[in-house]
């Protein structure tokens, strides 16, 4: 297969806090030098639990259609491909398999988003905030250990959530047992380079947690988590870099679900060379 680049995360209209439409998008990476654009929109929940900022459950087809009109726009010049990004919650493995059997997609991207969804925040925001990041990385680890996904998104997002009590050192046990149990299931960890509106300004996850990721042969892969055309590819080579400090020599993607790998250097010169906003 050709190498190249992609963003791997990007958004639709449909979520309903996301603008332009998946053209814009497309267009914005080939204007950045990637081959193509993966959108993952946030999948539909079951009844019992919130459905704001996500699919609905009778949009999933109109969904599918839009990606694949998409696709064939763009045919011969950039790849569009159809991903989706699914919340999972303890319970929800039997909806996902069921959700994922309604669509041939390329790539399924596994979310814990302790930030966004109330269902999360009412069942497991007990006790201290230390209590709750150390929940965090064994739900992050469980989501893994479904088989349901490929890559796991943003996956040191609750330092965003409990900003003043993130301490990298003191959590650091937790996160080695839960990439332990990562490393087992052969899933990756997504970086992540939509940064602007976080606490914590910094390319989830963090340059210790990348680290001890390489140690264990975790593959990664790159995504700006894009809301907005001009957002895709935000931040990619400030993340290639990050890579390359932290001892990792490939990222990867995914076709058909089967993981492909190119190597960093690779991937930084496809980048076109035009200025991006920097990272503070």
């Amino acid at each position: 297969m050709k190498p190249g680049i992609y963003e791997t995360h990007a958004h639709t209209p449909f979520c309903g806090h996301a603008e332009g439409l998946p053209g814009e998008y497309v267009a914005a990476a080939q204007q950045y030098g990637l081959r193509g654009v993966y959108f993952t929109e946030h999948c539909p929940m079951p009844q019992s639990y919130s459905h704001t900022g996500r699919l609905s459950s009778d949009q999933l087809g109109e969904y599918v259609q839009m990606i694949e009109k998409a696709a064939v726009e763009w045919a011969g010049r950039m790849d569009v491909l159809l991903g989706i990004e699914c919340d999972w919650l303890p319970g929800m493995d039997e909806w996902l398999e069921n959700l994922l059997k309604k669509a041939d997609f390329q790539y399924v991207l596994g979310s814990v988003h302790c930030n966004l969804k109330e269902d999360y925040r009412k069942r497991f925001f007990t006790g201290s905030p230390l209590a709750i990041q150390k929940l965090y990385f064994n739900h992050l680890a469980l989501a893994a250990e479904t088989g349901l996904f490929d890559a796991l998104a943003h996956p040191d997002l609750i330092k965003n959530i409990t900003p003043d009590h993130w301490r990298v050192d003191r959590i650091i046990p937790d996160i080695e047992i839960c990439l332990d149990r990562i490393a087992a299931t052969g899933v990756a960890l997504e970086i992540n380079t939509h940064i602007e509106k976080k606490a914590i300004k910094e390319i989830l996850p963090c340059a210790e947690m990348l680290t001890l990721a390489q140690e264990r042969d975790i593959p990664v892969v790159l995504g700006g988590d894009a809301h907005e055309p001009q957002r895709v590819a935000q931040y990619f080579p400030e993340a290639l870099r990050l890579l390359k400090e932290t001892g990792f020599e490939s990222i990867s993607y995914y076709r058909s679900r089967k993981r492909y790998e190119v190597a960093i250097e690779e991937a930084l010169a496809h980048l076109k060379a035009i200025s991006r906003q920097s990272c503070s």
